[in-house]
């Protein structure tokens, strides 16, 4: 893998200012999607090009000068380096040797076939649709990616890293007498092709069949207030969203995240609870050896034992209260800056026992699938919908439910949690911030919190 020339050359474009990086990218991706029974779009893009980038104090802040071009020369880099800094550049720095790092792929989606992709999305359909007549349309969406990056810094780094990833989404709608419900599955790792061994998207297909046919016969969850159990299937998605972009550290120094600003040392959740994110764990979808900034991956605990411990932080971030980066800056492609940005963010496991928290409770709803949800991080206010729940009374699981969402806030929501399960579960997704979409996965035990907002039917 070459990206761009000698390192030696782009050096004079890092001086200057407190910080600089030249961040060069080549990426492909390429998509399918199946819809009634018909492939509907098939597409692939192309990125290739470099992205500048300085940072220099001044007057109590750091200042950011960015700026990029599809052309991945040192004279490109030049030219970047005087529209933004103009004046003689100082001698760059030394250049340590070429650190490599990939994901691990052993199927790579570019050697597989057009045909056989494809020929994966008809399977799909016929295996949701032989369920059930009812069954009204099937829509899967496959999507790889191939992303080859060089980072060069004026810490004199080098690095090149390939990441590999692939998704697959599928969504059924049955309908019975004028009633519409869906059911959805995703899946997807930061390998190749290798993820749908053994029946993987297959079953995913059945999965979302069967939880639409399902709630079909489903009555409308009760709304009110009441206990509300999140099963580890249910994936990270509370823990992304009631918590998780308070703490990336621009939220926090803008005062956008006022429920967590000057809290660090202080108590914010039970005992119980550790929230940790990690881009070091093997083929998550928001891994990476190295981030965007060339800052090694490492674990970050965030919240240890209840207690604020760390935020998210970028090199900006950093600098501006004079630490180091804990390596959190992502950026989508070579055109953008870098911003703090969750990887892989989780609740740690605790020791309560999953089956015991549900025996325990005498009336409640139990989530097993989440659906899409929306936070506002300057109140902390969320609303998630739940793509399946089920009814508990007296301890036990009862039915199915369906139309059903969560509200609340979530810094209170956290701190109200009273039990955390020895259990865990992921889910996958992309991560929305600044116009800029990153992969991530989420992760949680069982929890519980005894008194949640339920949206739903007041009959």
């Amino acid at each position: 893998m070459s990206l761009g020339d000698r390192a030696d050359d782009y050096g004079p474009a890092l001086c200057g200012t407190d910080y600089g990086e030249v961040f060069f990218e080549e990426s492909r991706e390429s998509t399918a999607r199946l819809e009634d029974r018909a492939v509907r779009d098939i597409g692939s893009s192309d990125e290739r090009g470099l992205g500048l980038r300085l940072l220099r104090r001044g007057r109590g802040r750091v200042e950011t000068l960015f700026g990029s071009a599809q052309d991945m020369s040192a004279a490109a880099a030049a030219r970047l380096r005087e529209r933004l800094l103009p004046g003689a550049p100082e001698r760059g720095p030394m250049f340590s040797a070429t650190r490599p790092a990939a994901s691990v792929c052993r199927l790579d989606p570019a050697a597989v076939p057009l045909e056989h992709k494809l020929a994966l999305l008809s399977r799909i359909d016929r295996a949701a649709r032989s369920l059930s007549p009812l069954v009204r349309q099937v829509t899967a969406v496959y999507s790889d990616h191939r992303k080859d990056t060089r980072l060069l810094n004026s810490e004199g780094t080098d690095i090149v890293q390939r990441r590999v990833s692939i998704s697959l989404l599928v969504s059924v709608v049955a309908e019975r007498d004028g009633i519409l419900q869906t059911g959805m599955e995703v899946i997807g790792a930061q390998r190749g092709f290798e993820v749908f061994d053994d029946g993987a998207a297959l079953k995913a297909a059945r999965r979302a069949a069967a939880r639409a046919l399902a709630k079909l016969d489903a009555p409308k969850a009760k709304a009110g207030e009441m206990a509300v159990v999140l099963a580890a299937a249910a994936g990270g998605t509370f823990i992304h969203e009631a918590i998780g972009h308070s703490l990336e550290a621009d939220h926090v120094q803008e005062g956008s995240s006022p429920a967590y600003r000057g809290m660090r040392g202080k108590i914010v959740a039970p005992e119980t609870i550790t929230v940790v994110d990690d881009p070091t764990l093997p083929f998550q979808r928001g891994s990476f050896a190295f981030d965007d900034e060339g800052v090694p991956a490492r674990a970050t605990e965030l919240v240890r034992n209840g207690v604020l411990t760390d935020f998210l932080y970028d090199r900006a971030t950093a600098l501006s209260e004079n630490r180091a980066s804990n390596g959190h800056g992502r950026r989508e492609s070579f055109a953008a800056r870098p911003i703090p940005r969750m990887s892989n963010l989780y609740i740690a496991p605790g020791k309560d026992d999953p089956a015991r928290i549900i025996k325990e409770l005498q009336r409640g709803l139990l989530v097993t699938r989440m659906g899409g949800g929306q936070v506002d991080t300057a109140s902390g206010e969320f609303v998630f919908e739940v793509d399946e729940g089920w009814r508990i009374e007296n301890g036990a699981v009862k039915h199915l439910v369906r139309d059903a969402n969560l509200l609340g806030v979530g810094p209170e929501a956290l701190r109200s949690i009273d039990r955390v399960g020895w259990d865990i579960g992921w889910g996958i997704g992309v991560c929305g911030k600044e116009g800029q979409n990153v992969p991530v996965s989420d992760g949680q035990p069982t929890i519980r919190m005894p008194k949640l907002i339920v949206g739903g039917s007041h009959d």
